[in-house]
């Protein structure tokens, strides 16, 4: 096997020494690949983010619901985020104890608060109305309430989370209602929790957000935890030398914060992130096949059976996704624009624009999306009535297990009465 183009999997010995072209003959294509030593790497470095004692880190599961991975994250000591009554269930049949979840909805009905209920997970409301619905089906309860904190920061209009163009969160001015229904049902608020957005690159804009939530903090008594929010980015552009999140100077500023805020409230209240796409993007690439090369109207195309089913990102955030390609032969390497698309009768069916890749790729060479673990096959479907591709993770050992098979057509007929 030959690397043509991109450099990320040899430095990171990705693959382990397999052989790209086995593991898509053996599993199919395309095919999700994982690598367990880089996931548990990320991991690492957000649960040792900060030194301050009482800091728990929650994994936001809706990144990447596979139940071995989630195995994988709590055995490295995160606690989850789950987002509805099938992340819960997934949480904790990956061995998640209720304890160690927080169930963050979004305009949820009564049957899902009362899932989270009816297992003692801890839940947080985003809205007055959400509160109300809360206490009516456990009053005398305790609850978490999130709070927009008038900042948000993200790569894309659609995954802001804060400020003031977010549907998230309710804003400090209605903390006297808030206490209002608290008092009203009876609920003990025992945490508050935000999220400014996602992917955010620079750690500044996290950092100022704290001076929001904190204040916010101090219109209540006794608090047991703070959530401060996810977000943490990963570089999609490594092969332009996009810089890392700084991760190091991030807890630095991070550490005193969290430390001055104890000590000023008297007590050492548990602080929480929530990242997703941090834990497990890097670990995971998309591989399929490329299926044809073609000009028209002098533009290069470079057809592959990647289709927007198995990946969405690009098509619904104009979002990059850097490109190895993998040939059985030397070739040349020189570079010639392509427009990358995949296999679905969609015009927007687009997974890069004009990217400048190896003008010997050809039909047989193989593709890989890089960074494809985040929003990668938690967000895909069977558009088209395409398979969803197969999951397979190359463990810290080497050896290659496989996590979730590919679709079936008897899975297209799945359900249907």
């Amino acid at each position: 096997m030959h690397t043509l183009h991109g450099s990320f999997t040899t430095e990171t010995n990705f693959f382990e020494d397999h052989d790209v072209y086995d593991l898509i003959n053996q599993y199919g294509s395309p095919l999700y690949i994982y690598n367990e030593n880089i996931l548990r790497t990320r991991c690492k470095e957000m649960k040792h983010l900060v030194t301050y004692k009482n800091f728990v880190p929650h994994y936001s599961i809706k990144a990447n619901t596979n139940i071995h991975l989630l195995k994988i994250i709590r055995e490295e000591g995160l606690h989850a985020d789950v987002m509805s009554p099938g992340e819960i269930f997934l949480a904790l049949e990956s061995g998640f104890k209720p304890e160690e979840l927080f169930f963050i909805p979004n305009n949820v009905v009564a049957e899902d608060m009362t899932y989270a209920i009816e297992r003692g997970i801890t839940t947080s409301v985003d809205s007055l109305d959400q509160l109300k619905l809360y206490g009516t089906l456990n009053p005398g309860g305790k609850v978490a309430i999130r709070f927009n904190p008038g900042i948000g920061a993200g790569h894309h209009e659609k995954v802001i989370t804060g400020g003031k163009k977010t549907k998230f969160g309710v804003n400090p001015e209605m903390i006297p209602e808030v206490k209002r229904l608290l008092e009203t049902y009876n609920l003990t608020l025992i945490g508050i929790n935000q999220h400014i957005g996602s992917l955010f690159m620079d750690g500044k804009p996290y950092i100022d957000s704290l001076s929001s939530i904190l204040d916010i903090a101090r219109a209540f008594d006794d608090l047991e935890f703070i959530d401060l929010g996810g977000g943490f980015g990963v570089p999609y552009h490594k092969q332009d030398g996009e810089a890392r999140l700084d991760i190091k100077t991030l807890g630095e500023a991070l550490d005193p914060v969290l430390s001055c805020f104890a000590s000023e409230y008297g007590k050492d209240v548990q602080f929480q992130i929530e990242p997703g796409r941090y834990i497990p993007c890097e670990s995971c690439l998309l591989l399929g096949k490329v299926t044809a090369t073609k000009t028209n109207a002098n533009h290069y195309y470079l057809g592959c059976d990647i289709g927007f089913n198995a990946l969405q990102r690009p098509i619904m955030y104009d979002s990059h996704h850097d490109i190895e390609i993998y040939s059985k032969d030397a070739k040349s390497t020189t570079l010639m624009p392509f427009t990358v698309v995949g296999n679905i009768c969609e015009s927007g069916d687009i997974l890069a624009k004009d990217r400048m890749l190896p003008s010997t790729t050809c039909l047989g060479d193989l593709i890989a999306m890089m960074d494809a673990g985040a929003y990668g096959y938690s967000m895909a479907s069977c558009y088209n009535q395409r398979f969803r591709p197969a999951e397979i993770l190359i463990c810290s050992n080497g050896s290659v297990k496989q996590i979730r098979k590919r679709d079936t057509f008897e899975d297209l007929l799945r359900n249907m009465l």
